[in-house]
């Protein structure tokens, strides 16, 4: 496998569960884990998709080639019965060559290597996605110890007594606002 798609690929999936992460609120430390994991998962994805399609792939290349060749003789015989220079014609030949191009990429044995690529498109951003939610499980055991890094001490800009809302400004007793003095 070429290097650049054996560490790229898992590479972008950890920044992408990690980026993820971090969008929906997560503290950083669980957004690391979920990083690691992800391109941990994304590797994993990878490797079993070279193995399915190595074990796969003669079954998968037989029943292509058998679906192949019913379908390819009935464009032939509505081909024959279009008229020539037509539209229709036209369109049915080009998909006659078509099916015959996808017939021979079959026949000569290129299916594992299509097969193992269809494969690793799917397998590897899944397992990323899988792996993230586990780091950011994992996560949680040491955000529930108070580590830091793994806690969420963000200060709301909001809430009352913090130095941007005007309750923080003029502090006012509960028990003697809106009272007047008249008797």
């Amino acid at each position: 496998m070429r290097p650049l798609l054996k560490y790229g690929i898992p590479a972008a999936a950890g920044l992408a569960t990690g980026g993820y992460a971090l969008a929906q609120g997560e503290d950083p430390g669980s957004a690391t884990l979920a990083a690691l994991a992800g391109g941990a998962g994304a590797a994993g994805g990878l490797l079993a998709s070279r193995q399915l399609a190595g074990k796969y792939a003669p079954v998968i290349t037989a029943a292509m080639q058998e679906s192949v060749v019913p379908v390819g003789q009935k464009v032939s015989a509505a081909m024959q019965q279009a008229e020539p220079g037509s539209f229709k014609r036209k369109v049915l030949e080009k998909t006659r060559g078509a099916l015959a191009g996808g017939y021979k990429a079959l026949d000569d044995g290129k299916a594992d290597r299509y097969l193992g690529q269809a494969l690793a498109a799917g397998l590897a951003p899944a397992a990323a996605g899988v792996a993230g939610l586990g780091g950011i499980a994992l996560g949680a055991i040491p955000s529930s110890m108070g580590i830091p890094g793994f806690t969420d001490q963000r200060i709301d800009p909001e809430s009352y007594g913090s130095s941007n809302s005007p309750g923080a400004r003029y502090k006012q007793t509960t028990g003697t606002a809106g009272i007047s003095n008249y008797q």
